[in-house]
């Protein structure tokens, strides 16, 4: 994406949609980024945003998920130029998505189930007809 802003969040947002099966409901963790909160998105139907609380970087899991490519995969390396780099990065994440319970172990924080929880909790109940 060229910019980081509503409109190509929007883009990302309506191509997660379009791709996600019709039985899965994704639920997408955002830091505080103005472009997160933007009035103007148009959030699908299956998609549920999560807005993490501001300068609280330890609990979002993409943190963690860098930390560990860079640990396990990228550090202690000098890359030629900017294509070395994207490379080593897409080996990196093919490499850490083919261990889905490391993963998992990076990125299921407790908060997270519970939020999962609610949502599935909600679902069950259906609509509130008082």
């Amino acid at each position: 994406m060229p910019a980081a802003n509503a409109q190509t969040l929007q883009v990302q947002l309506d191509e997660l949609s379009r791709n996600l099966h019709a039985d899965c409901h994704m639920l997408l963790i955002l830091d505080g980024a103005g472009w997160h909160k933007s009035q103007a998105l148009r959030i699908p139907d299956n998609l549920t945003l999560l807005h993490l609380p501001p300068y609280a970087p330890e609990l979002n899991p993409v943190e963690l998920v860098w930390h560990e490519m860079r640990q396990r995969y990228l550090s202690n390396r000098v890359y030629a130029d900017l294509q070395e780099l994207d490379l080593a990065l897409e080996d990196a994440w093919k490499r850490l998505s083919d261990d889905p319970e490391r993963l998992r172990q990076l990125t299921n924080f407790d908060w997270i189930q519970q939020a999962l929880d609610s949502y599935n909790q909600g679902q069950n109940q259906g609509p509130d007809t008082s």
